[in-house]
């Protein structure tokens, strides 16, 4: 290369790093609380606040990194470039290397969607072609949460018993709850759990449905297939938190298209679920196709409660007060035509390093559900 040529790749190189910087910093000034409060849905394992903060820290770093670039770091690495005009190749061809080395170890471990990720937590799981997994069956398994330990006992249906010699009695009257975690009352004892808690109060025997990691289009199909063995349902009491609707704009698990159309998983590349997993940003598109078919699978679940005689009830814990982002997706999934009970519960109520409502938010909830089954 001759000398007239390095000038011109050093300034091809400052003008395209400077471009760079001045790009992130756009980014970062562009991406206001509304535009991330539409793109980044909240999160079931952190606070509003803490989120808040967390996009704040991200935007100011990218801000900062590209002020960087564009002003101290760009004549640095156009003299880099000039040096060793070679060295973008280089640095190109690593990362592609890195990425493809990546993808490659990370499908040497067992794929899972992103509800199932960890494959040893109690209560276990094991696949299922309808509804992605389902617990295993006809066990009592132990986990400690929060410095105690919790005893989970299933049935042969995959539910949630108080014991094992104590079985759901398909021929009673029965409360049918479905949902994922919450309501099956991770890190709570079976007394401790709403649906037991529901029971208790009313007297009438309750079923608990829920599997962990469940979306709503997993509780409808769970819904679909187990509610026509109870031949006296009285009602069927169903969760949605806005904290959770992420999980029905995932495709790596069996999930409903628009219509209610029954869709496969659709596995995605290892390296792509990652960078979901950190940063899971969602298109206005997919977060208002998710709300349409959201509302519609509860508007199904209801349907599908009252073809059984059944009273549907949509329950909707809040821990907090309710953000406009959160109370927005909310409104636009639990009209009028679905039958819901808000419980607002103290942020406080909740497991320490495990964010599941702790007893005295179960507590709170299974009288609030008990309340309205005892309204005609």
């Amino acid at each position: 290369m001759n000398n007239r040529e390095r000038p011109a790749i050093r300034v091809t190189a400052e003008i395209t790093t400077a471009a760079i910087g001045l790009a992130l910093v756009g980014c970062a000034v562009g991406a206001t609380q509304p535009w991330l409060d539409r793109h980044f849905l909240g999160s079931f394992l952190l606070t509003r606040d803490w989120y808040v903060f967390i996009e704040t820290t991200v935007r100011v770093g990218i801000g900062a990194f590209g002020a960087s670039l564009a002003v101290p770091l760009r004549r640095r690495i156009a003299l880099a470039v000039e040096r060793t005009p070679t060295y973008p190749l280089t640095i190109a061809i690593a990362a592609a290397l890195a990425v493809g080395a990546s993808e490659w170890v990370l499908r040497a471990a067992e794929q899972r969607p992103t509800g199932w990720l960890w494959s040893a937590r109690e209560p276990l799981r094991r696949p299922d072609d309808r509804l992605g997994w389902v617990l295993v069956p006809s066990r009592t398994a132990h986990d400690t949460i929060a410095g105690r330990v919790v005893e989970y006992t299933i049935d042969a249906a995959g539910c949630r018993l108080r014991r094992l010699d104590a079985p759901v009695d398909s021929d009673r009257p029965t409360i049918v709850f479905a949902g994922e975690s919450v309501m099956f009352g991770e890190g709570l004892s079976w007394s401790e759990s709403i649906p037991a808690q529901v029971e208790a109060r009313l007297g009438i025997q309750s079923a608990n449905l829920a599997v962990t990691g469940y979306s709503s289009d997993q509780v409808h199909m769970r819904l679909d297939r187990e509610l026509p063995r109870f031949r006296r349902p009285v009602a069927v009491v169903v969760l949605f938190m806005t904290a959770l609707f992420g999980r029905n704009l995932d495709h790596d698990r069996p999930h409903f298209a628009p219509g209610l159309v029954w869709t496969p998983a659709q596995p995605a590349s290892r390296l792509k679920l990652l960078a979901r997993f950190l940063v899971p940003y969602r298109s206005e598109r997919a977060v208002d196709v998710g709300v349409g078919v959201t509302h519609e699978v509860f508007g199904a679940i209801v349907t599908l409660a009252r073809s059984r005689h059944a009273r549907p009830l949509v329950l909707v814990p809040q821990f907090g007060p309710e953000d406009p982002a959160s109370r927005s997706i909310r409104l636009r999934i639990l009209d009028d035509s679905i039958p819901q009970l808000v419980v607002p519960l103290d942020a406080g109520w909740r497991l320490s390093w495990n964010q599941h409502p702790d007893a005295r938010a179960a507590a709170a909830i299974a009288r609030a559900v008990a309340e309205r089954l005892r309204q005609p």
